[in-house]
């Protein structure tokens, strides 16, 4: 695989915080959102002083920062859009994600410097779309999920234009793309990035002919599907997503914690670096899905990538979330004459807790939580504040943003 380019590992950043956890992790880009235009509005997301240390950042790291611009645009959205894209412009992020032809219009008029990545809400499903999109001046298309490694690449082979998709995390199964349900029952539209996750409420569906027979819908913003979907993983299919041209490897989740964006992505960086180095990715690959069980999901499925699944393959009977491993805190400095770390509190630990240290400096280690002092040296046996700062004894080096878990069994959410 040494002969073919790399390809971009792309992390979602929902904060400035966990933008600067997918840099540290090993993203070769990140994608994020302003407080206005983007389909999470509720992901925290970025005012323009965050934007600018957060592409800062990233830029002195030589790490991509690229902002969605991608609700569908009513009247009253461009009222300030072009100021706001000029402001991109002038923060120097090196793309906007968009699906809007009006937005994609505006931007090639009063900002042509700003390259265009089409948004995966623009559904682009087969090559000839892909193409009307390259002629619009686009540089990139992120591509429909529903389309299989064969579609992917005919598409590769007629159209010269950058492919992304989408590799791991949440899917939805829809060609819509368009969620109408927290519009209609809270008036909130999703599609202008207040979703109101009604598709997290309980619905059937019952068919006409079977009247005791309930199927369960979902809807979340980027469209309405019958069952629950399993979260996309192509972890052990790297090679074919690489053969097939896929320039960016995308990774759901700007909704996501911090501590999944950087498993997530240290996962990945690890199993796309070996694939190019020429290791036996055979070895690794175990333990790398093994850390890919230690955030809360559900299920993996290849999705739609070797061809429509099996009925059922994309449903579930049970919804819930899989969380075996609470993050529980972050390293903010460590003293290699005490051997003593100190940590910022995310959840509740104790001393007499096993808990699992990991990093992109090193692999992970645990250890027992021997003793525990809080900010002013006072002898302490539980840390139950967040963001309460503790000190601890390690058996290893640690280092700043290093992060700590702690196993709770095959615990449910």
């Amino acid at each position: 695989m040494n002969s073919t380019q790399k390809p971009e590992l792309l992390a979602p950043a929902g904060t400035l915080e966990k933008l600067k956890f997918a840099v540290q992790y090993g993203a070769d880009a990140v994608y994020i959102a302003g407080k206005q235009y983007g389909l999470r509005a509720f992901a925290g997301n970025f005012d323009k002083a965050e934007m600018a240390e957060g592409i800062q950042f990233a830029h002195d790291r030589n790490v991509k920062v690229y902002v969605t611009v991608n609700v569908f645009a009513h009247n009253a959205d461009f009222e300030g859009m072009e100021e706001y894209l000029k402001e991109l412009l002038e923060l120097n992020v090196d793309a906007i994600i968009v699906s809007d032809p009006g937005i994609i219009r505006l931007a090639r008029e009063k900002v042509p410097a700003l390259p265009i990545h089409i948004s995966t809400q623009a559904n682009c499903t087969n090559w000839s779309s892909v193409q009307f999109w390259k002629d619009m001046g686009a540089e990139r298309v992120v591509l429909a999920r529903e389309l299989s490694l064969p579609e992917i690449r005919e598409i590769r082979e007629k159209v010269d234009v950058e492919l992304e998709t989408f590799i791991h995390g949440a899917m939805c199964i829809s060609y819509s793309g368009r969620c109408l349900l927290s519009n209609y029952m809270t008036e909130r539209d999703s599609n202008q990035g207040q979703c109101a996750q009604a598709c997290r409420w309980n619905y059937n569906l019952v068919e006409e002919k079977r009247p005791n027979e309930f199927y369960p819908i979902q809807e979340d913003e980027r469209g309405t599907y019958v069952f629950n979907s399993q979260d996309l993983c192509l972890l052990p299919h790297l090679k074919d997503l690489v053969d097939a041209g896929i320039a960016s490897f995308k990774i759901e989740g700007r909704m996501k914690s911090a501590y999944y964006v950087a498993t997530i992505i240290r996962a990945y960086r690890n199993m796309i670096d070996a694939c190019f180095e020429g290791a036996a990715v055979s070895d690794d690959i175990h333990f790398w899905l093994d850390e890919l069980q230690k955030v809360s999901h559900r299920p993996y499925t290849t999705g739609f990538y070797y061809g429509k699944p099996e009925k059922g393959a994309l449903t579930l009977d049970d919804s819930q979330y899989i969380r075996p491993y609470d993050f529980i805190g972050v390293v903010h400095d460590y003293d290699e004459a005490t051997g003593i770390a100190t940590i910022e509190q995310r959840n509740h630990f104790r001393v007499g807790d096993t808990v699992e240290f990991f990093s992109p400096q090193y692999g992970f280690f645990q250890q027992e939580i021997t003793e525990m002092w809080d900010k002013n040296g006072e002898p302490i046996t539980v840390a139950p504040h967040a963001q309460q700062m503790v000190r601890i004894p390690v058996v290893h080096p640690v280092y700043d943003m290093d992060l700590m878990r702690k196993q709770v069994g095959d615990s449910k959410k």
